[in-house]
C-alpha cells in the first residue's frame, strides 16, 4: 500500500523512476561506446600511419627482361645497353635503375661512330637524375681505338664526361704492351685523356694521351 497518493500515483512514479534509470544506462553505453569506437579509430589511424611510414618503397615498379635501350642525344646514338634483367625503381626519393644478372654497353664517339666503344660488367646502376653510372664485377672496357681496360669496378658521371676507378686498373694495347694503374685513375669518357696513380708496366710514351702520377 502506497503512504501518500494514490496507488496510480505510485504507479506512475515507479514506471517513471524505471525509464528514467533506463534512459541513464542507455545515455551511459552510447557514450562509452562512443568513446571505445573513437579510441578504436584513433588507433587504427596510428597503426596505418605507422605502417605507411615503415613501408619500403624500394621495390622495381618495373621489370624488363631481356632488356636493350638505346640512348640519343640531338638524334647521334650515345649509347647502346643489353642486359638479362632490367629493375626500376621509381618510388623512392632517388630513382634508378639496376641491371643486377650483368651489362653489355656500346657507347659511341661523333668522331667515330661507325666504331664503338664496349663495356661489360656483372652488375651496373644508373642514376638517371644525376646523370650517373655505376659498373661493378670484372669490368671490361674496349676503346674504339683498340685498348682495354680491366678492372672491378668504374664510375661514369655523364653529366661532367667524367669517368675513374679507385680500382687497380689494367690497360692493355693492340701490340699488348701493358700499363697497370695500381692506384686507379680517371680519364675522359670517350678515353681521349686519362690520368692513372702509381702506374707501371711497359706501355711507351707515345701511347699514353695523358698524364701518369
Amino acid at each position: 500500500m502506497p503512504i501518500n497518493g494514490s496507488e496510480s500515483d505510485y504507479t506512475t512514479n515507479f514506471m517513471y523512476n524505471i525509464f528514467l534509470h533506463r534512459r541513464i544506462l542507455k545515455t551511459i553505453a552510447t557514450t562509452l561506446l562512443g568513446a571505445i569506437f573513437f579510441c578504436g579509430l584513433m588507433a587504427c589511424e596510428e597503426d596505418l600511419a605507422k605502417v605507411n611510414e615503415n613501408k619500403n618503397k624500394n621495390f622495381p615498379s618495373q621489370i624488363i627482361h631481356n632488356a636493350y635501350i638505346v640512348q640519343r642525344d640531338s638524334g647521334f646514338i650515345k649509347l647502346k645497353a643489353s642486359a638479362p634483367i632490367i629493375e626500376k625503381y621509381e618510388l623512392i626519393d632517388t630513382p634508378y635503375v639496376v641491371a643486377k644478372k650483368g651489362v653489355k654497353i656500346d657507347f659511341f664517339d661523333p668522331k667515330k661512330p661507325k666504331v664503338p666503344g664496349k663495356i661489360t660488367a656483372k652488375y651496373a646502376k644508373f642514376v638517371e637524375m644525376k646523370k650517373f653510372y655505376e659498373a661493378k664485377g670484372n669490368v671490361r672496357i674496349v676503346t674504339n681505338e683498340g685498348q682495354m681496360f680491366a678492372m672491378q669496378s668504374i664510375y661514369w658521371d655523364q653529366a661532367n664526361r667524367l669517368v675513374y676507378t679507385k680500382d687497380t686498373v689494367y690497360v692493355t694495347d693492340k701490340d699488348g704492351s701493358t700499363l697497370i694503374g695500381n692506384h686507379g685513375m680517371k680519364a675522359k669518357d670517350d678515353f681521349s685523356e686519362y690520368t692513372f696513380y702509381n702506374n707501371s708496366g711497359d706501355f711507351s710514351g707515345a701511347k699514353i694521351p695523358a698524364s701518369q702520377k
